[in-house]
Parts: C-alpha cells; sequence; structure tokens
C-alpha cells in the first residue's frame, strides 16, 4: 500500500510540473494576445476547489491526470464566440502561436533542467573516436556476424571514426532492420551486415556487443576479501587478469571463474601508474540466488567522469542531448510506422509512475533527469498532427490559411470526434501494455545489469 501511494505520488509530481508548464504556455501567449481566459485547470472533470484572480479560474479537478486552458469562444456556436477578446474573433496565425506555446514550453523546461543539471553533475564516460568492442554476446547478433573483442570500429553506416554513442544510436534507429559496420583487425578492415532485431525486454535494437571500458574497484564485499587482502585498494583500475585483457566487467567474471581457484596475476593502475600482484580466489557458496562461483571480493564499475560545467558549455551540452532526443523519438514514431518498431515499446502512466518512483528515491538529479525526458517527449507527442493535439490544431489553421476560409463546423467536428476515439484507443493500449511489461519485469534487462556496480566471481 505505501508502494502504491508513493507512486501515486510521485506520478503526480512529475505529470503535475509538466502539465502546468505545459498549460502556462497557453495561458501566457492567450493573455499576450489578450484572449479572455475563463480557467485554468490542473485535472479533468469536476472542480475540487481553486481561487479566482482577475477573470480567471485556476482550479484542481477531480481527475489529476492532465489539465486544460478554457479559453472565450473557444469552440464555434459557444456563448460569447464574436466576442473581440474570444479566441476565435484573433488572427489565424495568433491562434496558431497560442496552441504551439504548450509545446514550445515542455522544450524550454527540458533545457532549461537539463542545463541546470549538467552545471551540478555532468557524468561523461570517455566517448573516443574508433572505440575498441569490449564485451560481445556470445549469442548476440554481433557474435554470429563474426565481430570479436578486441576489434576497433572505424565506421558504422556512413559515419567515419565514430564514438560509441553514435553506435549505440544506430543500433535503435536500424531496429529490426541491418546496421553497416566496418571494424579494424590485426590490421586489416573486415565489412560486416549485422541484423538487429528488437530487445525482448526494450523492444529496441540490440546487437549484442558493448564499447571497451575503463574498470574500476567500487568497493569490496562483506567479510573476508582476497583482493582487498592482497592490496587492492578502492579506485585502481584493473588492466588484465593472468594476460586476459580487462575491457568489461564480464571479462573480469570470466577470468576469475576461469582460474578455477589457481592464483591470478592482475595487473591494474593505480594513480597512473601500472602494477601487478597476485590474488587468490575462494570459492563461494550458494545463497539464496546467487550460484556458486570462484570469487575475489570486490564490486566493480565502469570510469565515469563528473564535472561541473559553466552555463554556457552547460546550455550547449543540453541543446544538444536535447536535440538529439527530440530525434531518436521521431525516428521511433518513424519506426512505428514502417513496422520496425514494436508498439510494446510505447510507455504510459504506470511505467512511468513506476519509474517516477524509482528516480526520486535514488536521488534529485535522476528525477529531473526523467523529468526532461519526459517534458521533451510530452512536447513532441503533442506536436503529432493529430486534430484533438496542439498538432493537429495547428495543422488545420493551416489549411485554413491556405484555403482563406475555415473549415466547416461539421467536418471540424467529425475530425476531433475520430481523433478523441483514436487518442483513447491508445491510451487503453499503451495501459494494458504497461500493465504487461510491469509484471514482467522483476530483474533489469542485460544492458542496464552490465553498468551497475556487481559483485565479482
Amino acid at each position: 500500500m505505501v508502494t502504491l501511494i508513493e507512486t501515486v505520488w510521485w506520478l503526480l509530481v512529475l505529470i503535475g510540473v509538466m502539465v502546468i508548464i505545459h498549460e502556462l504556455g497557453h495561458y501566457w501567449a492567450a493573455r499576450f494576445f489578450d484572449v479572455r481566459v475563463d480557467a485554468f485547470s490542473f485535472g479533468f472533470g469536476p472542480r475540487l476547489f481553486g481561487f479566482r484572480k482577475g477573470e480567471t479560474d485556476f482550479r484542481f479537478s477531480l481527475i489529476l491526470l492532465g489539465g486544460y486552458v478554457k479559453m472565450a469562444g473557444e469552440q464555434f456556436g459557444e456563448e460569447g464566440v464574436m466576442d473581440p477578446r474570444s479566441l476565435l474573433a484573433k488572427p489565424r496565425w495568433q491562434r496558431m502561436i497560442i496552441a504551439f506555446a504548450g509545446p514550445a514550453m515542455n522544450v524550454i523546461l527540458s533545457v532549461a533542467v537539463l542545463t541546470g543539471l549538467f552545471m551540478v553533475h555532468f557524468e561523461r564516460t570517455p566517448q573516443p573516436n574508433s572505440p575498441i568492442v569490449g564485451e560481445v554476446l556470445a549469442d548476440g547478433a554481433a557474435a554470429k556476424a563474426g565481430v570479436r573483442e578486441g576489434d576497433r570500429v572505424v565506421k558504422v553506416d556512413r559515419i567515419d571514426n565514430p564514438t560509441w554513442h553514435d553506435v549505440w544510436l544506430r543500433q535503435i534507429s536500424d531496429t529490426n532492420s541491418n546496421m553497416n559496420l566496418t571494424v579494424e583487425r590485426g590490421g586489416q578492415r573486415i565489412d560486416f551486415t549485422i541484423p538487429l532485431p528488437a530487445d525482448d525486454k526494450k523492444e529496441i535494437g540490440f546487437a549484442g556487443f558493448r564499447d571497451q571500458q575503463n574498470i574500476l574497484i567500487a568497493d569490496f564485499g562483506k567479510g573476508v576479501s582476497a583482493a582487498r587482502d592482497a592490496g587492492l585498494r578502492i579506485g585502481d583500475q584493473l588492466k588484465s587478469a593472468n594476460g586476459i585483457p580487462i575491457r568489461s566487467q564480464r571479462n573480469f567474471h570470466r577470468a576469475v571463474g576461469e582460474s578455477a581457484g589457481k592464483p591470478l596475476e592482475i595487473v591494474y593502475l593505480r594513480k597512473g601508474v601500472e602494477q601487478t600482484l597476485s590474488v587468490t580466489p575462494r570459492w563461494l557458496k550458494a545463497e539464496g540466488n546467487e550460484p556458486e562461483r570462484w570469487i575475489v571480493g570486490i564490486f566493480m564499475q565502469d570510469s565515469v567522469e563528473i564535472l561541473q560545467l559553466s552555463f554556457p558549455e552547460a546550455l550547449r551540452e543540453s541543446l544538444a542531448r536535447n536535440a538529439e532526443f527530440a530525434g531518436l523519438i521521431y525516428r521511433s514514431l518513424e519506426g512505428m510506422l514502417e513496422r520496425r518498431f514494436s508498439p510494446k515499446s510505447m510507455a504510459g502512466p504506470i511505467r512511468i509512475a513506476v519509474e517516477a518512483r524509482k528516480t526520486a528515491k535514488q536521488g534529485p538529479l535522476e528525477f529531473f533527469s526523467l523529468m526532461t525526458g519526459v517534458s521533451m517527449n510530452l512536447a513532441i507527442i503533442n506536436m503529432l498532427p493529430i486534430p484533438i493535439l496542439d498538432g493537429g490544431v495547428i495543422l488545420m489553421l493551416l489549411i485554413e490559411m491556405i484555403r482563406r476560409q475555415d473549415l466547416s463546423l461539421r467536418l471540424k467536428e467529425a475530425v476531433f470526434k475520430v481523433s478523441f476515439a483514436f487518442l483513447m484507443m491508445v491510451m487503453v493500449f499503451v495501459i494494458y501494455n504497461d500493465i504487461s511489461n510491469t509484471r514482467g519485469e522483476s530483474s533489469p534487462p542485460p544492458q542496464q545489469q552490465q553498468r551497475q556496480p556487481a559483485a565479482k566471481p
């Protein structure tokens, strides 16, 4: 029960900020063009409470998922439509700006929040050009195509000397299609065409390989730790074990397991100085869901650089990240239309609520990061050319401007009814999809597990 209350609370906080910012855009634009605003509501349905300021009733309504700004003369046939301060009495270009102001405010919010986060805490993983493949999953598409650990990626599709971020973006964009990859191995270039089936959990493309990371010791296991006793320290960077390069956390897993309890010669970096020592793994008996295995008693993490950017740098980075994210959303929608992306990848209010609670527990940085993503999503979804959404309103106004006359009231009503029915069907689908996915999410997908500090055998 407590978990349910927390989930609902953090969803309302998250959605509340999104809705208020979105509707403030419509409200301020309407006031700028002297349109009378009768109501500013957070939520739909019957009024619960609120206050009146000037001619506007600011209210909280019963159904708190969403909100609206009620402007005078907003619909044909409405009383007061001939009022010079009604919405329909204003020129079409002004009505377009009023409709666009809501999504625009969500974009501004996303950019502003991310800029602030980057000024406080900016995490950056190394992103060298032409990265080295650090891990290839045995049953993944990359392994089946012939990609090996240690290969240097020199081209992905048409991008020369890419970063791993470029490779990751291509995997998402080419979901259920093919990715062209060129690697350098032993001084020779080898071309691969890798199919990208949608991942079972996230419904996006995953080739089954990852980049090489600098692996650091984050902590030691409870009780006896062979690594700590041998002289390793938190912050040491693992380079190799018995001659096997440590390019990923899974590499070290494998090296410890293959040692079968024999001493491991570990090469590591401490304050830039390379050193070597010997660690003897110990056998860990099965505990709960944990299998029996050889361990050296450490937790590892990928190397991350944490910076505090100046305002210009933070703004520049925020604009780049938001533009990239917006592009991914559009490509995802395009992929759904082309039937390459599964609609199951769509998240609804239940999954957003679960994520809101999780990130709120992790801290304000994670929660605000989620807020930026949801805000950009809301902006783009609202700009889709569906008449009941802001983008559809703008489209119909553009058509009227080209025709130089209003569309018939009968046509508008029919289009809005169809659009409303369509959105209701989409909402029912995403809620059903949320319920189905939430039931199956007992553990994070492999991509997420790999990036978390984990106890190592």
